[in-house]
């Protein structure tokens, strides 16, 4: 299994967090490499997002787990790999919290997918926290 995970710490509170994740239609105004997506069913297990790159082909993935304000996670299969990002809200004080992004890929392209699909992940945590604090 190939495994990657990356993490940042915001001032947001758990709620602002989930609201920012729950708006999937809002996901490009801080994730600059989506044109669009859209959200089917609810923001909640069995619901589905469908992710636009502004250049490549949408991303189908499915919401396994969800709990409010504290993580939730989506999985999507690329060929025979199954791509698994868990999404997570730690606090540390009464001031601060920790957002985690870690991606787990299982099949024969893990290595090579997870660097592609991931590699953005600080610059877009840090997109986050900014349309979060805002």
């Amino acid at each position: 299994m190939w495994t990657a995970e990356y993490t940042i710490e915001t001032v947001a509170s758990a709620e602002t967090v989930w609201g920012a994740w729950a708006d999937v239609p809002s996901w490009p105004v801080w994730n600059a490499d989506l044109a669009r997506a859209e959200l089917s069913g609810p923001f909640a297990a069995g619901g589905a997002i469908t992710m636009t790159p502004r250049a490549g082909e949408p991303v189908e993935l499915v919401i396994d787990s969800a709990e409010r304000p504290d993580h939730f996670v989506d999985e999507a299969r690329v060929g025979d790999a199954v791509v698994r990002t868990i999404h997570r809200i730690d606090e540390i004080s009464a001031a601060r919290r920790r957002i985690t992004y870690r991606m787990e890929i299982t099949g024969p392209e893990g290595e090579r997918l997870g660097p592609a699909i991931s590699g953005d992940f600080p610059e877009v945590l840090a997109a986050l926290v900014g349309y979060i604090e805002s």
